[in-house]
């Protein structure tokens, strides 16, 4: 399942999209540099080279004229073979790479320019382009179907390879491994050994050795499309103090994951997870961290709080991840028509079975070996 693969009608779609934001801005072009929007508007390319980067190696340029890729000698083969960028009606407007021609003034002379970023004469349309990607297409959850299982899977593996003794670098690493393996880049890795998982809620890896208790924390990414996934694991007995935090925070994230319908609103769920943190003693604790949000091109496109209006959609993808000091919670999800479906959803991994209006919601559990 790769972008040289996509659905004709997804492309449409999107370019749809795109051409009735320019005529609701009053513009005539749009350039998209960021390369989650890159990867959206071509329906899973990938342009970066450099992760660390928001700008891709190329860009996309929409003009009444004609949809361009701006790239230059060394990126322009690999985007026409291996992304299928030909195949998808794209032309190419290639420089070399050690000139810096201004090819887009030049296709877009006489026009209104619209960008994702802020860019010289033209209108800067982040916020917009961000929403036109909140809708995810059907073709869309597939894609995030097949990474949720790749990133459950890679998460598993590098589970069962902690040990005692090892440090909070070598657990990344084995995550690392794990997921990039199969194909997924881990944009976020964070791992908590011990006491840290008490301390901090965004724990970057150290050279701590774990004692007992570790974290695992990710952000795989794969076609654009990003899915979270946390797990945790004890080695000996599990304080009761423990326990009982981890039993909270699983009530509290199904508490989230039953609320996030279509007919709600992100708001309603946000909460609907107030009110459980408080009924199990914790009424503050979701001020020490955001709650989680609708995912897609980003960790979180949207993240939620108390006062947000954003439909829950059917077709959309979300992450939730409740937390108090020592227990966390999070699986991505996607909402079906029905029902949620849990898209990083481990077999044979100890859950909580939680009783919500006559449903029962599975959250995982503190694996204990």
């Amino acid at each position: 399942m790769g972008s040289n693969q996509t659905s004709n009608i997804e492309l449409k779609l999107k370019l749809e999209r795109i051409q009735k934001l320019l005529a609701q801005s009053g513009l005539n072009a749009l350039l998209l540099r960021q390369f989650g929007n890159f990867a959206w508007a071509t329906c899973g390319a990938a342009c970066y080279i450099n992760t660390a980067d928001s700008a891709g190696n190329a860009s996309l340029l929409i003009t009444p004229d004609g949809r361009f890729v701006l790239t230059d000698n060394i990126e322009a083969k690999r985007l026409m073979d291996e992304e299928g960028l030909s195949d998808q009606g794209w032309g190419f407007e290639v420089s070399p790479w050690y000139e810096r021609k201004d090819k887009i003034s030049e296709l877009t002379r006489g026009m209104k320019l619209g960008a994702d970023t802020a860019f010289p004469n033209a209108k800067e349309l982040a916020g917009e382009i961000a929403a036109l990607r909140y809708a995810l297409t059907p073709e869309e959850g597939e894609r995030f179907r097949t990474l949720g299982k790749i990133c459950s899977d890679g998460m598993r593996e590098a589970v069962e390879a902690v040990r005692p003794g090892m440090t909070e670098y070598e657990i990344a690493a084995a995550l690392s491994k794990a997921v990039e393996g199969r194909g997924v880049q881990a944009i976020v890795n964070l791992i908590a050994t011990d006491e840290r998982i008490f301390s901090y809620r965004h724990p970057l890896p150290t050279s701590k050795k774990l004692q007992r208790y570790a974290m695992l924390v990710l952000c795989g990414r794969k076609w654009g499309l990003i899915c979270s996934v946390t797990r945790l694991i004890h080695f000996g007995t599990l304080p009761d103090d423990v326990r009982r935090k981890a039993e909270a925070v699983a009530h509290i994230d199904a508490t989230m994951i039953a609320a996030t319908r279509p007919g709600h609103t992100m708001g309603d769920v946000f909460q609907q997870a107030q009110s459980a943190y408080a009924s199990f003693g914790h009424p503050d604790e979701w001020k020490l961290h955001h709650q989680g949000g609708s995912a897609g091109y980003a960790p979180r496109e949207i993240t939620a709080t108390p006062t947000s209006s954003e439909p829950i959609l059917e077709g959309q993808v979300y992450a939730w991840n409740p937390s108090i000091a020592g227990a966390k919670s999070e699986d991505t999800i996607l909402i079906g028509k029905q029902t949620n479906e849990i898209l990083t959803e481990m077999k044979d991994w100890p859950t909580t079975a939680v009783q919500i209006g006559g449903q029962t919601i599975k959250r995982p559990a503190i694996l204990e070996k």
